[in-house]
């Protein structure tokens, strides 16, 4: 799964998912470091990325597209670094990579996760 963290993350990030598996970049390696999120939405759905982000615009911008793609994950804690919530971001993923790689939207919470299927 290639995974695409948006510029509201740290960069700490592509090494956490990188030592686990995944193929991942920073937005700000790969673009405009003050793009619109519909921008990042359409280089990841073009280059078949997964976007992880903190931003709760992504979910609207999915719904009023109705798009299928790209998937999004959507943490929705105070503390965003890999260090604290690394690990339960890599369960929520793992239960839901086959809806991610279908197109899906799923937010990360401390005591849970949750999957909107894509379109919204």
């Amino acid at each position: 799964m290639k995974i695409l963290i948006d510029m509201n993350l740290s960069p700490l990030w592509v090494q956490f998912l990188t030592h686990r598996g995944f193929q991942a970049v920073h937005w700000s390696t790969v673009g405009d470091a003050t793009a619109e999120d519909s921008i990042i939405l359409d280089f990841a759905a073009s280059n078949d990325f997964v976007v992880l982000t903190h931003d709760f615009d992504f979910g609207m911008l999915l719904a009023a597209r109705k798009s299928h793609r790209p998937s999004v994950i959507q943490v929705r804690t105070q503390d965003v670094l890999p260090s604290s919530i690394g690990e339960m971001v890599l369960r929520a993923i793992n239960v839901t990579a086959g809806h991610l790689d279908s197109g899906a939207l799923v937010v990360v919470e401390p005591a849970r996760h949750r999957i909107r299927l894509l379109p919204i």
